[in-house]
């Protein structure tokens, strides 16, 4: 793990090595870092458990010291990897307010921001997607000889 970032790296025991990976991946993919879980009836709907967080999006915090509070998502900061909620915010010292930055973890979606066609049409495309998966054959559906394992290759009687 000698580069800066490499899309083929799987995983590592090392939580330096977690933190290297998150840090310094390109903004395209910390984008899926930013998701967020679904309301059931989201979650029946789209067929998805979670997804990722956009401006717009309705929203409910779950954890902290706002627990409950629900908003729109005001901004979505993929360098901090963290999201600003409307109704969130905290008076400074010299009185004005500023937004709270919340960890997308921490977050329910109750109501998407719909605009964008992909997220409109995701429980069609799926619908699809699973029909065609459907239609093709089952392991069990297959003749009985194409189930026969190859046989295992004999030893070869070498010393040694």
């Amino acid at each position: 793990m000698k580069q800066d970032w490499s899309r083929s790296w799987v995983s590592s025991k090392q939580p330096r090595k977690q933190r290297k990976f998150r840090y310094q991946a390109p903004l395209h993919v910390r984008r899926r870092f930013l998701a967020a879980h679904l309301a059931p009836a989201l979650r029946a709907s789209t067929g998805k458990r979670s997804l990722p967080l956009r401006k717009g999006d309705e929203v409910q915090v779950m954890r902290g010291d706002h627990g409950g509070k629900k908003g729109i998502v005001d901004a979505v900061d993929l360098g901090k990897a963290r999201v600003t909620v409307e109704s969130v915010k905290r008076k400074k010292a010299d009185g004005s307010e500023v937004h709270i930055p919340l960890q997308p973890s921490n977050l329910l979606i109750t109501k998407l921001h719909s605009d964008d066609k992909r997220r409109k049409m995701g429980k069609a495309t799926r619908t699809a997607a699973a029909s065609k998966t459907a239609a093709k054959p089952a392991p069990a559906d297959m003749p009985t000889a194409a189930k026969k394992a190859a046989p295992a290759p004999a030893p070869t009687g070498g010393s040694g």
